[in-house]
């Protein structure tokens, strides 16, 4: 028990120090990024009629850019701010912190990537059995080229592409916002009714864009298992084969796994550019938009939850793991 509690708490400290690392290293990178925010935003406020000096003060506060404060002083301001959970203030969005934004846009990420996510990994999953058990079928060859043929293609391509077919060509389904603005949200049939037809583009673009890679990846992991001895005393000791079948497919699901929980992980930034084609205002959209205006406090905000992401999602692939797969257990 103790050796345990030691574990976990070794775990804790490790993933402690990589989002301090990581947060360090953002808040150096985004500042190297070419581009000049301080005096965009200084031309800004003197067209609209502030003075030169108010908005020189203005621009500097915001940035948090004091007079006479070096980059390190402004490092530690930062530190010290995430060590109270204060991501700061966006700069694009003025007046609104960073953690309130994230917070209004994580529900239409989280909804969209992860709902795309499981049914790609589900389809993926039981297609790539298919293929990699009749593999010298038409069958077999027909879903391997279709899902290499669907993984080969960007999926913000992809998403152009279903937005001129079923929007622009046939006009199904509408595009440009997650809902009809003239309803109210709430759990009524309207707007539930109307918040599916708005993302149902979106979606199916998450389904098709992930569904190829998938497919491959667990044909290649069955046919690697229908190597394995136990497959093969299986089949020698006369075991019907839907029970092989099974159990080919259970050991070939586990190399999976861990790749969907890092992801599930990722698809907090993963989303960027399918979120920015439909203008859905996501986290993906969110971290397009603040690299292009430079907002460098809504960009580390962003970076800092994909980094945490990453890696409760790897901590719990672990532990769910050894649950999956007893043998990995020690």
């Amino acid at each position: 028990m103790r050796s345990m509690i030691l574990k976990i708490c070794k775990r804790l400290a490790g993933m402690l120090i990589m989002v301090l690392i990581v947060a360090s290293f953002t808040f150096f990178l985004v500042r190297i990024i070419p581009g000049n925010p301080v005096q965009a935003k200084y031309l800004s406020l003197v067209s609209k009629g502030v003075s030169p000096y108010q908005a020189n003060i203005q621009v500097r506060a915001l940035y948090g850019f004091l007079p006479q404060t070096s980059l390190w002083h402004q490092y530690i301001s930062y530190m010290v701010d995430l060590f109270h959970l204060n991501l700061g203030q966006s700069i694009t969005y003025t007046g609104d912190s960073v953690s309130q934004i994230m917070s209004d846009a994580l529900p239409w990420t989280i909804g969209l990537v992860s709902i795309g996510i499981i049914i790609s990994f589900v389809l993926g999953v039981i297609m790539g059995v298919v293929a990699a058990v009749k593999r010298s079928s038409k069958t077999g060859d027909a879903v391997t080229w279709g899902s290499t043929f669907l993984h080969s293609i960007p999926n913000y391509l992809l998403g152009v592409l279903l937005i001129f077919l079923f929007s622009t060509f046939w006009r199904l389904f509408p595009v440009g916002s997650p809902y009809d603005a003239s309803l109210k949200p709430g759990l009524n049939i309207p707007f539930l009714a109307s918040l599916l037809r708005h993302l149902f583009l979106p979606i199916a673009t998450y389904v098709i864009s992930g569904y190829g890679g998938w497919t491959l990846s667990m044909k290649s992991s069955v046919i690697s298992v229908l190597g394995d001895d136990f497959i093969l005393a299986s089949e020698l000791r006369g075991m019907r084969r839907g029970i092989i079948v099974r159990y080919i497919a259970r050991n070939a699901f586990l190399p999976l796994f861990t790749g969907l929980a890092l992801t599930l992980g990722f698809m907090f930034g993963g989303s960027a550019l399918i979120e920015t084609v439909f203008n859905i205002q996501g986290l993906g959209y969110l971290l397009t938009s603040s690299t292009g205006a430079l907002d460098y406090p809504l960009m580390e905000g962003c970076f800092l939850l994909i980094t945490v992401a990453v890696i409760l999602a790897n901590a719990v692939a672990d532990v769910l793991y050894t649950v999956i797969d007893p043998r990995v257990r020690g």
